[in-house]
């Protein structure tokens, strides 16, 4: 979900097997209109339906908190808490000034960010972009599915699945190449012709057969939370994630998705440590509610609901944010300049710090 004129994303696009879901373009023109420069890009996909997947494995454990907090009203970390070690990295999408790989990923470096998620498939060259990207001194943490949206885990057709499948491959491949820790996927996406459960069982069946892959390649399947009309609790997303028993499938956690439909820092308590990654944004529910729903994304970073101060309690306590490797966390928001991107920068330091 990167520079609105990019479609190798990871939120819907328009095609044939599924074309109940807006665009790309179609989504961020309506949210944006021409303010690129200060808009915040929208999640993915619409969200209304509150029904549960059947679980794969009676036997998965969700590992809760013993006593999860009775309330999100913002609180301030504690004097003694510890410090925080998030790495701040932008999508390559998100980049609009430079015209080199090297000049991009320059312009990203003076903006205050250690790393880039690149777009895979896409037609840049990995060892390229990993050799200008080491000249910058910058780390490809990652790599978001470009195809998950056009041909998901869950078609109904065989064939369509398979290529799928090859997608994910392929972007785990590419991870590899960049030297990249993790790859974001989309699992399925869920329609009046492509039932809930349906898509839980066709898509947890193509990644098992994945898994020997990126084990071998030594790169994360993430899960993202979208609005693909899937895993809309923190508990089955939870789940979905355990019943892989494998260290290789973990939870992409976008905190500007969440806030339509539930409460950022409660899903974060109840993944806990099966999440690999994270996406920066945030939303309004009260321009959701007067302006229409994609409009709840053109707010600034700290300006919706996301209650940060709570976010940020939630990953110290999940020990996220204060890894002593320094976790990623990756900026989804309307990119644009240097002075864009050092703005979402600036923006990203004085979150980290409530």
């Amino acid at each position: 979900m990167q520079n609105p004129s990019k479609p190798t994303d990871h939120t819907p696009e328009s095609h044939a097997s599924f074309p109940g879901h807006l665009s790309r373009r179609e989504a961020l023109t309506a949210t944006l209109g021409a303010t690129l420069g200060a808009g915040v890009i929208a999640g993915a996909g619409l969200a209304a339906s509150t029904s549960h997947a059947k679980a794969a494995d009676s036997s998965s454990s969700l590992k809760l908190p013993a006593e999860p907090p009775a309330t999100t009203a913002p609180t301030q970390p504690p004097a003694n808490a510890k410090t925080r070690t998030l790495r701040k990295a932008v999508m390559w999408g998100m980049i609009g000034e430079g015209t080199t790989l090297e000049e991009k990923f320059k312009v990203a470096k003076d903006a205050g960010f250690a790393g880039i998620e690149m777009d895979s498939p896409s037609d840049i060259v990995a060892t390229d972009a990993l050799a200008a990207a080491e000249k910058v001194g910058l780390s490809l943490h990652g790599a978001v599915n470009s195809q998950h949206w056009r041909i998901p885990l869950n078609a109904p057709d065989a064939t369509a699945r398979a290529k799928a499948r090859e997608a994910l491959e392929t972007c785990l491949r590419d991870a590899h190449a960049y030297k990249a820790t993790s790859i974001l996927l989309v699992p399925a996406v869920v329609s009046a012709k492509t039932p809930y459960d349906t898509a839980y069982t066709l898509s947890q069946e193509e990644i098992r057969k994945v898994l020997d892959l990126a084990s071998e390649l030594k790169v994360k399947i993430a899960i993202e939370n979208v609005w693909n009309q899937f895993l809309l609790s923190p508990l089955e997303a939870a789940r979905y994630v355990d019943d892989f028993k494998s260290p290789w499938v973990a939870f992409y956690f976008d905190i500007g998705n969440v806030i339509n439909f539930g409460y950022p820092d409660q899903w974060i308590r109840v993944l806990g440590s099966r999440i690999a990654k994270l996406h920066i944004k945030d939303f309004s529910r009260k321009k959701r509610d007067e302006l229409g729903l994609w409009k709840g994304f053109d707010v600034q970073l700290g300006e919706g609901d996301a209650n940060w101060p709570a976010v940020m309690n939630a990953l110290d306590d999940i020990g996220y944010s204060t890894a002593p490797e320094g976790n990623w966390a990756t900026a989804e928001v309307g990119g644009g300049d240097s002075k864009r991107l050092r703005q979402v920068s600036d923006q990203m330091d004085a979150l980290f710090r409530m």
